[in-house]
């Protein structure tokens, strides 16, 4: 296990299977923020199955064992470079401690997980209203892409 230190008392780690329950905390509150109803349980199992298999790069911050935030990535490939890309799909942190730099720092170990690995990049996608993350995200070098159209089918 990975481990950052953003102060004295936090720490960023790379989620293993065993801190899916943790995990599932902050999960859970950032599953709620985007309207869906608490699912503590389903949090717990869905975590649990994308680090077993592998199919997800969970960083988590925390204070103790009591988690802030975290960021979910998933992996992805791009044809024409040939090269892994990942899927910066979830990024949160508890409201009541959001700007003391816990996001940053997140966004932060993600992009150097992906530069340490040598994959493409990484590609994010918020919400339009969500303003204050995207001025997060203009800060840390992050552009916004003007040259594609995303479409989306259910």
């Amino acid at each position: 296990m990975s481990s950052i230190h953003l102060a004295e008392s936090i720490q960023i780690i790379q989620a293993e299977p065993q801190h899916a329950s943790i995990v599932a905390e902050v999960f859970d509150a950032y599953r709620q923020y985007y309207g869906q109803p608490s699912d503590i349980t389903g949090a717990c199992a869905f975590l649990t199955e994308r680090l077993l298999n592998k199919e997800s790069v969970i960083f988590l911050a925390l204070e103790g064992n009591k988690p802030l935030g975290f960021t979910q990535l998933y992996p992805m490939f791009s044809s024409v470079s040939m090269c892994r890309s990942w899927t910066l799909n979830d990024l949160f942190v508890k409201e009541n401690i959001r700007s003391k730099g816990i996001g940053k720092t997140l966004l932060s170990t993600a992009q150097q997980f992906i530069q340490s690995k040598g994959h493409k990049g990484l590609l994010l996608e918020t919400t339009p209203d969500n303003t204050k993350a995207q001025s997060l995200y203009e800060r840390m070098g992050w552009v916004r892409e003007q040259n594609y159209y995303y479409f989306w089918q259910a």
